[in-house]
């Protein structure tokens, strides 16, 4: 894809665990070229054992995790760099803190049923968020509204088609 200053400087690939967020970045990355990282490497020690143990995270775990993502973006932003991240960015007002105000950061919001992301959940392996966990994932989401201008992807597809809608959107 042709580099354009219509293009958004970073690009938060969102939705609840199991959705295909990391799958997703990775490859939007690699299509666009730009770097990616994938928001669990944020999580401090005490949030992933927290998760590990299927205790879903409060609004205060989540904080200082959503403030070094921002910090991560904002570094690329400043060095005129594009990034792309993995993240939950499951309430609005997470989303509104990972934008910090500026309108080149946009989210793409991968859609599916708690039916098809529980089956996503059941066969991954060596992740430390249960399945346990989805539904007060499910419950904490707040779907990005128009006014946000997300790029909305339906999960009940391949990975590859998944990219290839979110590029189309993003174009």
């Amino acid at each position: 894809m042709a580099e354009s200053s219509s293009l958004p400087t970073a690009l938060i690939v969102m939705g609840v665990s199991g959705s295909g967020k990391s799958t997703v970045g990775e490859d939007l990355g690699a299509q666009l070229g730009w770097p990616f990282r994938d928001g669990d490497s944020f999580h401090s020690p005490a949030n992933v054992a927290k998760m590990h143990a299927g205790i879903p995270l409060t609004d205060e775990d989540r904080w200082p995790w959503l403030a070094a993502i921002a910090a991560w973006i904002a570094e690329h932003r400043s060095k005129g760099q594009h990034g792309i991240v993995a993240c939950s960015a499951l309430k609005r007002i997470y989303r509104d803190a990972l934008r910090d105000g500026h309108a080149d950061v946009r989210f793409v919001y991968l859609e599916g049923t708690k039916e098809l992301i529980a089956t996503r959940l059941a066969r991954r392996k060596d992740h430390f968020m249960p399945p346990s966990l989805l539904d007060s994932q499910f419950a904490t989401l707040q779907p990005p509204g128009a006014d946000e201008k997300p790029i909305t992807v339906s999960i009940d597809q391949s990975p590859e088609g998944i990219v290839a809608d979110a590029l189309r959107q993003l174009d």
